[in-house]
């Protein structure tokens, strides 16, 4: 668009030019036109000429650099401290103490009584039986026969069909996608734990007697032997007393905490496109065709034969028989003795001991670390550039017309002239000389470049 406005503004230049021409011809050359003047005689003319030069601009960019930070950041860290602590257990010591007790010792004597009795003993006798028995045996004759049958046989034939489906195109697209991680946060609790500080006690207990066999009278007068239980003795025996003493310990967890990110992630969405295809279908029909086979054919026929069998057969006869047997007999009587037993009890007492306890408590310590970031920094710098425009100038015909010369009485212009410049948004002023009693000045402008 620019060259096209400066072509415009040259054209324009050339017009007002002849135009200025014109004028410098009626002042100076005595007439009013150019039809005095011969053909060789030619007004002087304005062109442009193209200059290039170049030119600077400032250009301002950014650049970022990498620079090293350093930071610092809390970690906690937990400690464990080791404190005595003075407490008290209960020692049992087991002791042992004589009891004496009587007791009913039963003491038995074994004696012999006879005692007869009949049995019947088994007698066996075998003897054989007549168990004979007719079978029929199979003898097989082999033959052959003639089979018709008719049987389809198939054809196949093969043609072509239009098969159209839609299938779905996967298009792969890169979207910000949300993403959730869950990082493990330290935190520092306290639970309750239940300790037991009970002690040993010594508490009665009744133990039952032992069961003695007893001769007594049942109620038809007879003597019975009933086993009777001994009275019973009291023991001390220990018996531990729970005694729960809750305290706080510290602990650490580590809680869950979710934390966001938006991440690029290919998502393939399908797009459906119709496929057409060409299916070949293959085409199967039945012909009757007959077929004749020789089919082997067995016969059976049946031939009785007999076959002899002894059965041995076993026959039980009882016998009675008169057994004596000795039975043995036991007689039971109680002897009193004075029994010395050794009986076992515990003492308790206190002691003292001590124990390290660890205590934990949480300790903050800063811990240095270096961050790389992007600072950013305005650079400006100069960029070179071309830059074209036009410069309009005068030029007239080295030989001067010879009427307008004579006719005119002015003098002829100089062999070379100088083309002069000027503004092509301007008509062209003509220059005038020392003679005519004004100084010689350029009234046109410095060169202004095109648009």
């Amino acid at each position: 668009m620019n060259w096209k406005c400066a072509g415009i503004l040259a054209g324009m230049a050339v017009i007002l030019g002849s135009f200025g021409q014109k004028a410098e011809a009626n002042g100076y050359c005595g007439g009013g036109c150019y039809s005095c003047c011969p053909s060789a005689c030619q007004p002087c003319y304005t062109t442009c000429r193209v200059e290039r030069r170049t030119c600077y601009r400032t250009v301002r960019e950014i650049v970022y650099e990498q620079q090293q930070v350093q930071c610092q950041r809390t970690e906690y860290e937990t400690v464990y401290e080791d404190r005595p602590v003075t407490c008290y257990r209960n020692v049992t010591e087991r002791k042992v103490r004589e009891c004496q007790y009587q007791v009913s010792r039963p003491v038995y004597e074994c004696a012999e009584r006879e005692e007869r009795y009949t049995v019947c003993r088994p007698v066996w006798e075998t003897s054989y039986r007549d168990c004979s028995y007719t079978v029929r045996k199979p003898i097989w004759e082999t033959g052959t026969r003639e089979c018709r049958r008719t049987v389809q046989r198939p054809v196949v034939e093969t043609s072509e069909r239009e098969c159209r489906r839609i299938v779905a195109r996967p298009v792969m697209e890169t979207v910000n996608q949300e993403r959730c991680y869950t990082v493990m946060r330290p935190v520092t609790c306290y639970r309750t734990v239940q300790q037991d500080c009970g002690c040993w006690t010594m508490q009665p207990t009744c133990c039952p007697g032992p069961m003695v066999p007893r001769c007594c009278l049942d109620s038809c007068g007879c003597p019975r032997w009933t086993m009777v239980q001994m009275p019973g003795i009291t023991v001390n025996r220990p018996v531990y007393c729970k005694k729960i003493v809750e305290r706080q310990v510290a602990y650490t967890t580590y809680q869950p905490e979710v934390v966001r990110q938006n991440c690029p992630v290919q998502v393939c969405r399908m797009v459906q496109e119709e496929i057409v295809t060409k299916v070949p279908v293959r085409t199967c029909r039945m012909v009757c065709e007959e077929i004749v086979t020789q089919v082997p054919v067995r016969t059976c026929r049946w031939v009785e034969e007999v076959v002899p069998n002894q059965v041995p057969v076993r026959t039980c006869k009882m016998v009675q028989e008169e057994c004596v047997r000795k039975i043995p007999v036991r007689t039971c009587k109680m002897v009193t003795e004075t029994v010395t037993q050794q009986v076992p009890y515990c003492e308790t007492h206190r002691e003292e001991y001590t124990v390290n306890q660890r205590v934990a408590h949480c300790v903050a310590k800063q811990v240095p670390y270096t961050v790389t970031r992007c600072v950013p920094r305005c650079v400006e710098r100069q960029v070179a550039f071309e830059q074209c425009y036009y410069v309009p100038q005068t030029v007239c015909p080295t030989t001067a017309c010879a009427e307008c010369t004579t006719g005119g009485g002015a003098t002829a212009p100089a062999a070379d002239p100088q083309p002069t410049t000027h503004d092509a948004a301007k008509p062209i002023t003509p220059r005038r000389t020392e003679e005519e009693g004004e100084p010689a000045k350029d009234d046109a402008p410095a060169p202004k470049p095109a648009a």
